[in-house]
């Protein structure tokens, strides 16, 4: 997983610091997406995530609404439909999973009742690109704020909201690792259906890489 010609790993920079836990340890200017290579556990799980948020980004990224709803062999998968699902999973899961909020804004403007489970995936070809660059975009800044204040406030060992069968709650850090998953799953399909579209491929974001739509940021103040 690390960039061609990691030479550059001990290059500094600024990090995506959002508290002393969250992606601590991220300090490479050329590719300020990677985790730290000795962090604690808050900063490895989260700058994972950050890392697969930041790849799939760059899978999605730039794309008129030909590309992202474009699709491959029999599969119903599009990129746009790909940002609005993982954008509904990022306010599902540091929202709803883990403070028991209704997802609320912007969904329920959207047009989502809870009625039909791929909803997501079929409204994302009524929306436009600059429609499904911003709501993946402004999700993930929620959660990266969500997720920060609940590092600080109770750390990965607090529960959360959300139980299983028998009661017990989950803790904060099956929630990480559950959108560490979901992202895993759905950045492989976002391979496939962006080399369909212009031939792009690789593991990582280029150097330097930043995305020319929307306004995701890799970096937090």
């Amino acid at each position: 997983m690390f960039p061609h010609g990691r030479a550059a790993l001990g290059r500094p920079g600024r990090g995506n610091v959002l508290t002393a836990d969250y992606g601590a340890g991220m300090a490479n200017a050329d590719y300020p997406w990677e985790p730290p290579l000795a962090g604690t556990e808050a900063a490895q799980l989260t700058g994972a995530l950050d890392r697969l948020r930041t790849t799939f980004r760059w899978k999605a990224d730039d794309l008129d609404a030909a590309g992202l709803q474009a699709r491959v062999g029999a599969s119903a998968l599009t990129l746009g439909g790909l940002l609005k699902h993982l954008a509904l999973n990022e306010d599902y899961m540091f929202r709803t999973k883990l403070a028991g909020e209704p997802l609320g804004a912007p969904w329920d403007a959207l047009g989502r009742d809870g009625s039909d489970d791929e909803w997501e995936f079929t409204s994302a070809a009524h929306d436009t690109p600059e429609q499904l660059y911003a709501i993946w975009d402004d999700a993930v800044e929620r959660s990266r704020g969500r997720l920060s204040a609940a590092l600080a406030d109770g750390g990965l060992d607090q529960l959360v909201h959300v139980s299983g069968p028998g009661g017990a709650h989950a803790n904060l850090r099956r929630l990480v690792c559950d959108l560490i998953e979901e992202y895993g799953r759905h950045t492989g399909h976002a391979d496939l259906l962006r080399e369909a579209v212009d031939g792009r491929t690789g593991e990582d974001p280029p150097a330097g890489w930043r995305p020319r739509a929307g306004h995701y940021r890799m970096q937090s103040p």
